[in-house]
């Protein structure tokens, strides 16, 4: 970058984290000064916390069920955190816009999912509780009340608040009765030549029954007055839009006003023309309508022999799960939206009448629709850290010289796929063994396996083909690696292969060495610049040698490996989480100082939430980062006054997961692919290595620390389960740490 620019990075960069030191929380006093029958708790701040005395409850109390929020509805909290950001000014106007589609999308995910898995609940087993107390009854009705509320919150922030805003910056989006002549006849000439050569009308009478319509798709409702060629007396039709077709289209320049960007719904198209799809009838009425569907499934691990073939059946079923929702505009009469849910089978508490498009996820192709960088997140180049700046050695030579961390999307995720396309060409390297979680078939990562399978290395490829949602991506992938002479394998049928990791052979001048990359995120360069995540390029032989280890046993057969420096699920992994906590809280008791720092996306997994209520209880500082769920409930008296739990909602995905352990004076610092969850704990095959070199390890606990105190994007979670935006006091620095971060990073580079 010029030298004037990096100038004023660094300066911004110093002085975000002089901030930063000024407002971390003191050192917790001498653990001397502290009698060992006062132990220590929390006093919130917006800036930091501070241990006191509190009292000691029993073990059996921690299994009360007033101790833990639910799951699903404090997904659903972070869902609404992340609508919260289409009203924060400051963030771009259409940054603002893509939150409020991300919340839709999101809601898509929760409804397939999640939902659909509290209704097989609740038929299976409609009087089991979890731990928080609730029987999924309760649950759904809950989830129904809260959806409802922010789904009309959220039309109407698109509506009163969104919409203008974006009128004002000559964004609009029109309305069949603004159309001018010119755009409706244009209307009308993209209907004609390519809506209606592609959408089929169905009748609906005996010999026509309701289609199966495809999960999430658009339709309308169309009720008819007349008679048809064959005698047919009006009722009603659907109209499945098409697929392939955008949801909201650009008219041409010339249509448009002078420097105005305008679109046009295709429902606008669809309710304009649909009289020509029923010539000589009379359209009394027509509603678009959207059902959500139940998009999970399970293999059974015990009857299939090729999990790939069963995969792709299951992904076709699919698209034609049970419905769980049913979305439909606001101004459809009664008795259609009474036909719907009857034809679906859902309750009136599935109906959800929208002020607005049924379909606002589709809307996101929006965003790189038209340049108004005005109104987008300034783009910014991801630093390197200095050893790999203007590198003109192998990447092999800079890592076999130190590890090497990489925090994205601050940082980039070049390195990466470098590395792997050095090592397909490097005669030296003979072995090359990766996972893949979520990826492309068409990546960079997987190209260069594919070279590298080409020039004749050994290639073992460990592919999850059931990561949710990307299972067809992942079946592709599989076969292109297949194609050019990889091994493929999909890990172990009952455990899904979560684990994020890279093993290189090389032999080198001293015999044969072995590199390795660790991250907590996925190989993946679009989500690296979306998502926050580090990765740790590293040739420590230990380090390297438990990887080997870990792909033995993924591969081969036969007992548990002895794996000394890498934790793994579902193996080791939850005992010592439990146990590096216990240990804290010993160093508490005896009136040593005592600090932990965890970040994960979700914290639900019973006991380990236990083993944090009895560090909290011992007087250990418990500085929780999680993004979205969270089952543990913070600042109850004498149980969890030492927590504090916050969340971060910003530019980026908040995905890291990365613990810290003050270790009385002998820190120890993890990182790892898995979150804080009975999935990951017990039921997934998952990774946590050490940042071994002190100045790595370092650099982790400083950006942890610059997460503990922000005021921007942070959001505190409450005794009572509610969530309270951070906001600068009086006098005191505004403080984002993402932004930090980059500046901190880009200073770096």
């Amino acid at each position: 970058m010029p030298e004037e620019q990096s100038t004023m990075v660094e300066i911004e960069a110093q002085r975000s984290q002089e901030v930063i030191a000024a407002a971390l929380p003191e050192p917790l006093a001498p653990a001397t000064e502290t009698p060992d029958e006062t132990p220590l708790r929390i006093n919130h701040t917006r800036t930091g916390v501070r241990a006191k005395p509190t009292s000691v409850t029993s073990e059996l109390d921690l299994k009360s069920p007033s101790l833990y929020f639910n799951r699903e509805l404090s997904t659903l909290q972070f869902h609404i955190r992340v609508l919260e950001q289409a009203l924060d000014m400051s963030h771009p106007l259409v940054n603002r816009l893509m939150f409020l589609l991300i919340f839709s999308s999101n809601l898509d995910e929760f409804f397939e999912i999640r939902v659909a898995g509290i209704k097989r609940h609740i038929a299976l087993h409609p009087d089991e509780v979890g731990s928080d107390g609730m029987r999924p009854t309760e649950l759904l009705d809950e989830i129904s009340r809260i959806v409802h509320e922010q789904v009309e919150r959220q039309y109407r922030i698109l509506n009163e608040t969104l919409i203008p805003e974006l009128a004002r910056q000559n964004i609009f989006f029109l309305r069949r009765e603004s159309w001018t002549a010119s755009q409706r006849e244009w209307v009308r000439e993209y209907f004609d030549e390519e809506i209606m050569p592609v959408i089929s009308p169905i009748g609906l009478d005996p010999s026509h029954p309701f289609p199966r319509l495809v999960n999430k798709s658009l339709n309308f409702i169309v009720e008819l007055e007349g008679q048809d060629a064959f005698g047919r007396e009006g009722g009603l039709a659907i109209l499945p839009a098409p697929r392939p077709l955008p949801r909201l289209i650009r008219l041409p320049a010339h249509l448009s006003r002078p420097g105005c960007d305008e679109f046009v719904f295709l429902s606008s198209m669809v309710h304009a023309h649909a009289e020509e799809l029923f010539p000589g009838m009379k359209i009394i009425g027509c509603y678009q309508f959207r059902l959500t569907r139940n998009a999970d499934f399970s293999v059974d691990t015990e009857e299939i022999s090729d999990l790939a073939s069963a995969l792709k059946g299951e992904l076709l079923a699919r698209r034609y799960g049970d419905g769980v929702r049913l979305e439909v505009v606001n101004d459809c009469p009664a008795h259609l939206t009474d036909f719907l849910l009857n034809q679906f089978n859902l309750a009136p508490r599935d109906l959800y009448l929208v002020d607005g498009p049924v379909n606002l996820s589709r809307l996101m192709t929006l965003l790189g629709d038209f340049e108004r960088h005005d109104l987008l997140y300034k783009p910014f180049v991801p630093g390197l850290p200095k050893v790999l700046n203007n590198r003109k050695e192998s990447l092999f030579s800079l890592i076999a010289q130190g590890d090497i961390l990489l925090h994205h999307p601050f940082q980039s995720f070049t390195p990466i796929e470098s590395l792997l396309a050095e090592a397909a060409n490097d005669p030296g390297v003979l072995a090359i063994k990766q996972t893949l979680y979520r990826t492309g078939a068409d990546s960079a990562i997987v190209s260069a396996l594919v070279e590298a399978a080409r020039n004749g290395k050994e290639v073992t490829v460990v592919i999850e083909l059931r990561a949710r949602f990307d299972e067809a991506d992942n079946l592709l992938l599989a076969a292109r690696l297949q194609e050019a002479g990889a091994i493929v394998i999909y890990g172990v049928m009952a455990y899904k292969t979560h684990a994020k990791m890279l093993h290189i052979v090389r032999r080198e001048k001293g015999g044969l060495r072995y590199y390795a990359h660790l991250g907590t995120g996925n190989y993946h360069s679009r989500t690296a610049k979306l998502y926050t995540d580090y990765s740790l390029l590293t040739a420590n032989e230990r380090l390297c040698e438990d990887v080997h280890l870990v792909f033995q046993q993924l591969s081969g057969m036969g007992k548990p490996r002895v794996i000394e420096t890498l934790l793994h699920a579902p193996f080791v992994l939850h005992d010592r989480l439990v146990k590096m906590i216990e240990r804290e809280a010993r160093h508490a008791e005896k009136g040593r100082k005592a600090h932990l720092i965890i970040k994960c996306n979700s914290l639900t997994e019973p006991q380990l939430i236990r083993a944090l209520y009895r560090a909290s209880q011992a007087g250990v500082r418990c500085d929780l980062i999680v993004r979205g769920m969270c089952c543990l409930r913070p600042g109850v008296a004498g149980v969890s006054e030492n927590i504090q739990v916050r969340s971060i909602v910003g530019r980026f995905l908040e995905h890291t997961r990365v613990f810290t352990f003050h270790n009385d004076g002998k820190p120890e610092v993890w990182a790892s692919s898995a979150d804080f969850m009975e999935r990951n704990m017990f039921q997934r095959v998952e990774t946590c290595f050490p940042i071994l070199d002190k100045k790595l390890a370092q650099q982790v606990r400083k950006d942890l620390e610059t997460y503990l105190v922000d005021n921007c994007q942070a959001w505190v979670l409450t005794a009572d389960g509610r969530y309270v935006k951070q906001v600068p006091e009086e006098g005191v620095p505004a403080i984002s740490a993402q932004e930090t971060l980059l500046y901190a990073y880009a200073a770096k580079a």
